[in-house]
């Protein structure tokens, strides 16, 4: 069957593409809001008319993206009832209950929050603005875990009851369903993923300013605060995607399998650059023997089963302290893509910590009043890498969870919805690629204006400006 005509894989395709562009402005989103409460603490600290302008300018930037982001994100929520109407009859009554909470107890939140600093800054105290900015970019993440606590449940479901006839599965204990073995892991990992991409985006925008050897203060001040932001959130990420790394050795044996093209079972190797050749089931490439072992179990005999054992499953394994044993029913991801992207996400990561460096050595500089054209325009581009980086990390995850849509339960072919069609299915992808390229450029447009205009030191900039910005980028979507 044709690309064009399987009805499954046109369904994945265009979820992808909705998850892909609407996880560009999301890590943005979340970010930035901690930036904008970084900013207003530094004006309430300072009383500086210049720390003032900059709280705006990232109030500016955060309330545009915010912005898109809600309208990128209705498109999936539709999805689950066209293109996926199976899987949502199947789980839900357990799905739609952290979807639920991330509506009433976190967007609202952030949206009411978001409010005051749009147009409360002379309506209410300083300390109280400052509140605001703080419980803005609380709510964005705490949305960000009623959210991940929906995906963790897909990738380790915990917490619920198939009914006799296999028709649905059913809630039996909230708590364990939202603190599946995952969630805690994932959402640290992810979370400060978005740390490390809103903290590069500040970076990259000193870097301009001082390429560009205008508002030289702003640029060296975003420089300094991004870099220390990124300095801590690069090094957690170590700790966070260890992990990470043990959920998915303990919980996911086909893809752990998948990520180190692991096809026998034993020890599993870690690959430092490599490629998989599927027709041959064999990996090849520069290994540490048994590492990825020592990863998930700290121990480098650790015995995993591989690719040709969980391809036929039923297969029972063993979690490293040699008592829990798990059941995998079978199936393996698409491997190629699974290994491929997680070693480019592991290689981004030590991109990471050579922008850091360069970054460090051109802050120096210019505090020393030098200046090295080619190091700041590497700055300004700096963002692409953890936007990379997040992305291949959400392609392992997604794409080594197949073949099933909520991890070993239930199948991604039995969960699309019995009446769509490929042709249907084409159609919403070419409007949704028309829709999405709109925003895009209404967004780019919106924010490239900010970012040239630079923050605006004057006494009349303020809360007015803010909730202006918010209102021309929605008039220009």
């Amino acid at each position: 069957m044709g690309f064009f005509t399987d009805v499954v894989a046109l369904a994945r395709f265009q979820f992808a593409l909705t998850v892909i562009f609407h996880f560009l402005f999301v890590p943005l989103s979340i970010g930035l809001g901690l930036f904008v409460a970084l900013a207003e603490s530094r004006y309430y600290k300072t009383q500086d008319a210049r720390d003032k302008a900059a709280s705006v300018f990232w109030a500016k930037i955060f309330t545009t993206t915010f912005i898109i982001g809600v309208a990128s994100g209705i498109t999936m929520e539709f999805s689950f009832g066209t293109n996926w109407a199976n899987y949502s009859r199947f789980v839900g009554d357990i799905f739609g209950a952290p979807l639920a909470a991330e509506a009433l107890l976190a967007f609202f939140l952030e949206s009411i929050f978001l409010g005051v600093v749009l147009f409360g800054r002379s309506r209410v105290s300083k300390k109280a603005y400052l509140v605001a900015c703080w419980l803005t970019w609380f709510g964005s993440a705490l949305s960000a875990l009623w959210i991940l606590i929906a995906n963790s449940w897909m990738q380790t479901p915990a917490g619920y009851q198939v009914l006799p006839d296999n028709s649905k599965a059913e809630l039996t204990d909230f708590w364990a369903a939202a603190l599946n073995p995952s969630t805690l892991a994932r959402y640290l990992h992810t979370v400060d993923s978005l740390m490390i991409l809103g903290s590069f985006c500040v970076m990259a925008v000193g870097a301009w300013y001082l390429l560009k050897k205008r508002d030289q203060d702003h640029g060296q001040n975003f420089l300094a605060m991004g870099l220390k932001v990124a300095i801590v959130t690069v090094i957690l990420m170590l700790p966070f995607a260890h992990l990470q790394a043990v959920v998915v050795a303990e919980q996911q044996p086909a893809k752990l399998a998948a990520m180190e093209g692991h096809w026998q079972d034993g020890p599993v190797d870690m690959m430092l650059v490599g490629w998989v050749d599927e027709a041959k089931q064999q990996t090849n490439g520069i290994s540490v023997p048994g590492a990825a072992s020592f990863m998930g179990s700290g121990n480098f005999d650790t015995v995993y089963p591989g690719l040709n054992t969980v391809a036929n499953g039923p297969v029972d394994f063993l979690a490293y302290d040699g008592v829990k044993a798990l059941s995998y029913q079978g199936g393996t991801p698409p491997v190629s893509i699974t290994f491929q992207s997680y070693h480019l996400m592991v290689c981004l990561y030590a991109l990471l910590i050579v922008w850091l460096v360069l970054a460090s050595r051109a802050l120096t500089a210019a505090k020393r009043g030098k200046y090295s054209k080619g190091v700041f325009t590497l700055l300004v581009f700096g963002p692409i890498i953890p936007f990379l980086a997040i992305q291949s990390g959400w392609m392992v995850a997604e794409v080594g969870r197949q073949p099933w849509v909520v991890y070993d339960l239930l199948l991604t072919i039995d969960s699309i919805s019995p009446v769509v069609s490929a042709p249907e299915i084409l159609i919403t992808i070419a409007l949704f690629l028309v829709f999405y390229t709109i925003l895009l450029a209404a967004w780019l447009r919106v924010v490239l204006k900010m970012i040239r205009t630079g923050p605006v030191l004057e006494s009349a900039e303020g809360a007015g400006s803010v909730a202006g910005a918010a209102a021309g980028a929605a008039g220009s979507c």
